[in-house]
């Protein structure tokens, strides 16, 4: 019998876990369940902000997956993988927390809509955390899709320092853009803190010695993805310019979809990306 095809979902965020249904997080989390009951496997990732009740969402921790400590500019960080299910849907949404984070913080700003300190640190958490809780499932994805700009790191650790692994070797990268962006540039250093082995300097020289803000970050991804799509009507536009320039395949957002659609859309553009037939 022939495998399923294999998609892998790292997203911001998703309703209703996060309780405001705004289109983007309506549609990250009615596509895994379209692929899904369409025969493919999913899985997905958001972060566990400290605003998601975990009572109330039957979130629990998963103990065989959490356990390991990320590092940081020099400070260890536990990782904890917690889970919950979307019954009418039949998925399961995997969590990263860390209790400094993002177990003890809302979303992505305070109570004053002031954009938290160290959102780059989380940055560099969240993309880092899903790669190797995915290690740990022993899951081999097709298609990686990052959605948000919180996931935006996850391409180039993907390509460089996980490019041996396996489980990604493979694997096609797909970076969903939408309107959502950060105002606050990240500090000079993040270039320094976000690298790991298998990152150089000159892999990240694009963001090297100068704070880095929205499109700088979301430029570093659209170099390591295979292809983009847009998810919204109000992309940035220098960031879908510089995606031009660099070839990359592109799915533009159509306004009349509903999500059936929209599924069906990119399944066949990530068919393209597969080189295979449906």
């Amino acid at each position: 019998m022939k495998e399923p095809k294999r998609i892998l979902f790292i997203s911001q965020e998703i309703y209703p876990y996060l309780a405001e249904e705004t289109p983007i997080r309506l549609l990250n989390r009615q596509l895994p369940e379209y692929f899904q009951s369409h025969g493919f496997e999913t899985r997905t990732f958001m972060p566990k902000f400290g605003e998601i009740n975990e009572r109330r969402n039957q979130l629990h921790e998963v103990i065989r997956l959490s356990g390991m400590n990320l590092i940081i500019e020099d400070s260890d960080h536990p990782l904890l993988i917690k889970v919950a299910s979307i019954q009418s849907a039949r998925i399961q949404i995997y969590f990263i927390d860390n209790d400094d984070l993002f177990g003890r913080r809302k979303g992505l700003t305070d109570a004053s809509g002031v954009e938290y300190a160290d959102n780059d640190d989380r940055v560099i958490f969240y993309a880092r955390g899903v790669i190797e809780t995915v290690k740990k499932l022993r899951w081999t994805p097709d298609i990686i899709v990052c959605s948000g700009w919180m996931s935006a790191l996850a391409p180039i650790y993907l390509k460089k320092a996980f490019f041996d692994e396996p489980f990604f070797a493979n694997s096609k990268i797909v970076l969903s853009l939408d309107e959502n962006e950060y105002q606050k540039a990240f500090p000079t250093k993040f270039s320094e803190k976000m690298r790991i082995d298998g990152i150089t300097t000159t892999d990240v020289r694009s963001i090297v010695d100068f704070p880095v803000g929205y499109e700088e970050l979301m430029r570093l991804a659209v170099d390591y993805s295979d292809a983009l799509v847009y998810a919204s009507p109000k992309v940035n536009q220098r960031v879908a310019n510089y995606a031009e320039t660099k070839g990359k395949p592109v799915l533009p957002y159509e306004e009349t979809e509903d999500v059936a659609a929209a599924a069906k859309r990119q399944w066949d553009f990530f068919q393209t990306l597969l080189g295979k037939e449906e």
